[in-house]
């Protein structure tokens, strides 16, 4: 019974691949637009994962996510080293400054200033040069993606590529000239503006003039010291926040998930995915049903149970939906590897994959329901009818 199934599902072409290509249609996008809302919601808390070395973040109480800058006084850097548990504590510096290019344009740039001496919160990865070379005059380290786009020297040609940065060439921030000693490999952020990277006191040097420029303290805890109890004293002591790395992720994403339209713009998206999935696949199925209704009530008159009729739809709705669902996961892996270089955010976990297939699974079940509910009422009289 199970190749009759099968002949009677192949039988016709053009209804086979119209299931499919709507149970394709419904997994991509069911598959891509969440990848696409993941990786754009992991570009919210990047800077924080680049950071890494931290296990407390400390700023103002008032903070509502990574770029809510508020700046502390620089007295407060010594508060926090002074309490117990806290091994070091360093200052971080986070702000959007506008950078003059060689053509007289501006660009805004994330500047981050790092501790003087340490320079914790450096980069997670150099390409050219080192994280040493910010010691230099007037150094800046640069993320590659800025250093090859929006930070370039402008082309000659109108409409041209800009040339990409290179160690040695010089920026100006706030009339104040920077050069590139090094470029360095980051995650995008969220508004995926350039970074630039230098000393705590150059960025004070580069930032407007305010009272107040210290954005985060960055904490590491002593060893076997409990981060939820260090975060408690440090928020006693000092007035301050104190976060955990993770738990600063949680309250960025957070904040962007309750106060913008991203997730119902994505949501929207993957809802009508799935119903257009489940209207083209459910319709053209039950057509199907219908088209072979005659050759089930030759089954049915043959002998052949209502059980065996149920599995060999079942099987037909199966083979659909696992071709269907595999082929909108390739093309979703494929979109994603081709657009791994660009500006997109993409990010694919494997917890897509369940999501997507249950999907898919539903829309299987919804359209070989409406089939087997006319196999089941079919009487095998429809054999003699004219």
């Amino acid at each position: 019974m199970n190749h009759v199934a099968l002949k009677m599902l192949m039988g016709d072409t053009g209804k086979y691949i119209g299931i499919i290509m709507g149970l394709t249609f419904a997994s991509l996008i069911m598959t891509q637009q969440p990848a696409i809302f993941v990786g754009l919601m992991a570009r919210t808390y990047s800077f924080i994962s680049d950071v890494g070395l931290p296990d407390i973040w400390v700023m103002d109480a008032k903070v509502q996510f990574v770029d809510d800058i508020k700046p502390l006084q620089d007295t407060e850097l010594y508060r926090v080293r002074g309490i117990s548990g806290v091994q070091w504590a360093m200052p971080l510096y986070k702000g959007l400054l506008k950078a003059r290019l060689t053509d007289g344009t501006f660009q805004s740039c994330n500047v981050v200033g790092l501790d003087d001496a340490t320079l914790i919160g450096g980069p997670p990865v150099m390409l050219q040069g080192s994280l040493s070379d910010l010691r230099r005059s007037d150094s800046v380290i640069v993320d590659i993606d800025g250093a090859t786009d929006k930070l370039g020297k402008p082309s000659a040609i109108k409409g041209g590529k800009p040339t990409p940065l290179h160690i040695g060439d010089s920026l100006e921030l706030n009339d104040r000239r920077a050069i590139v000693v090094g470029i360095a490999k980051v995650t995008r952020t969220f508004q995926s503006q350039p970074v630039v990277y230098t000393t705590y006191t150059r960025a004070k040097s580069y930032a407007p003039r305010e009272r107040k420029l210290l954005s985060f303290v960055l904490v590491k805890a002593k060893p076997g010291q409990d981060l939820a109890a260090l975060t408690r004293r440090i928020t006693a002591s000092t007035g301050l926040a104190a976060y955990t790395q993770s738990d600063f992720k949680t309250l960025t994403y957070e904040y962007y998930m309750h106060n913008t339209g991203i997730p119902i713009n994505f949501g929207i998206s993957v809802l009508l995915g799935f119903l257009v999935g489940a209207a083209i696949a459910g319709q053209t199925f039950y057509n199907f049903t219908l088209e072979n209704l005659r050759q089930f009530g030759v089954l049915k008159a043959m002998g052949t149970s209502n059980w065996i009729l149920l599995r060999m739809i079942c099987l037909q709705a199966v083979l659909v939906g696992i071709i269907g669902y595999g082929m909108g996961v390739g093309l979703t892996a494929l979109f994603g590897w081709a657009m791994r270089n660009t500006i997109l955010a993409f990010k694919f976990p494997w917890q897509l994959l369940l999501f997507s297939g249950a999907g898919v699974s539903v829309i299987c079940l919804f359209a070989a329901l409406i089939s087997i509910i006319k196999v089941i009422r079919l009487e095998p009289a429809i054999v003699f009818k004219g």
